[in-house]
């Protein structure tokens, strides 16, 4: 049997907790279409060392849209990401952006895309801190935005306790990343933010000119990211600037940002970056 019909299915806890019925039948899809190896994992350290000792079998994973992120942020970390085609099958609350990637919603049709499915080269937005972005960037963070639970007590694992152990200290520093992005969501800002806003080094909206919103969205096809910035004119209704670029930068008073259900900052400057094709997904074939 090929390497690529041998799967890893990586189960989230959360998912298990939230939805075993999906879980089961989503398993029991992809154990009749192929040899499966399954794990259990009961926090991030298990999941991240389920994916880490994956050997030559696809991985899938079957949880929301945070257990997609974790994965996808590990991966990229360890700069595995070129050679390793994800498969996702979506269960659990959070899911809006596996639905705007393309993965179909449902057990049986995730399962079966997985199985049936071809693999899509995808872009990626990475920041100045190694962090990835999968779906849209916004600026300032939504309010319904929820916080990523964190496990503190992995990530604080005392440094010579990793120390025989390469994917034990890659674990810790992939969680106190996750840890330190995102926080118990403030009280949103009231009124226009003064953002200094470049794009591939070209200054587009500076601190003297009032920003409602912002919003960065990886493209496809080499188009880099699209770009939206809503600056404020007064007594007028504020015009979107829409622009295509590879890198943007955001620098002035503090602020937060949303990106995949995540609120991250405050921060007074941050860079993303496109990394065009940096990631796989499967998703259903195109007739």
């Amino acid at each position: 049997m090929a390497a690529s019909d041998q799967l890893l299915v990586v189960i989230d806890p959360v998912a298990r907790r939230t939805d075993g019925e999906s879980v089961r039948i989503a398993k029991d899809v992809l154990s009749a279409g192929a040899a499966t190896k399954v794990c259990l994992p009961e926090g991030p350290e298990e999941f991240a060392r389920a994916l880490i000792r994956r050997g030559a079998r696809r991985p899938v994973v079957i949880g929301d849209d945070g257990a997609l992120l974790r994965a996808v942020s590990l991966l990229h970390r360890r700069r595995e990401l070129a050679a390793c085609a994800l498969s996702f099958v979506p269960v659990g609350g959070a899911l809006s952006l596996s639905r705007s990637l393309g993965v179909p919603m449902g057990a049986v049709a995730a399962a079966r895309a997985v199985l049936d499915g071809a693999e899509r080269r995808l872009d990626l937005l990475v920041d100045d801190s190694d962090g990835v972005v999968l779906g849209a960037l916004r600026i300032p963070s939504l309010p319904a935005l929820p916080s990523r639970p964190t496990a503190t007590a992995f990530a604080d694992l005392p440094g010579e306790e990793a120390g025989g152990h390469p994917w034990l200290r890659t674990c810790q520093s992939l969680v106190r990343t996750l840890a330190s992005r995102p926080s118990r969501l403030a009280a949103p800002p009231t009124g226009p933010s003064r953002l200094r806003i470049e794009v591939d080094g070209v200054c587009v909206v500076d601190l003297d000119q009032p920003v409602e919103a912002v919003s960065v969205t990886p493209g496809g096809s080499g188009t880099g990211a699209e770009i939206e910035v809503r600056a404020v004119s007064p007594g007028a209704v504020p015009s979107p600037l829409r622009l295509l670029g590879h890198k943007v930068t955001v620098s002035g008073a503090d602020f937060r940002y949303g990106a995949d259900s995540v609120v991250s900052g405050p921060v007074r400057t941050r860079t993303w970056t496109v990394r065009e094709s940096a990631w796989g997904l499967t998703l259903p074939a195109t007739t």
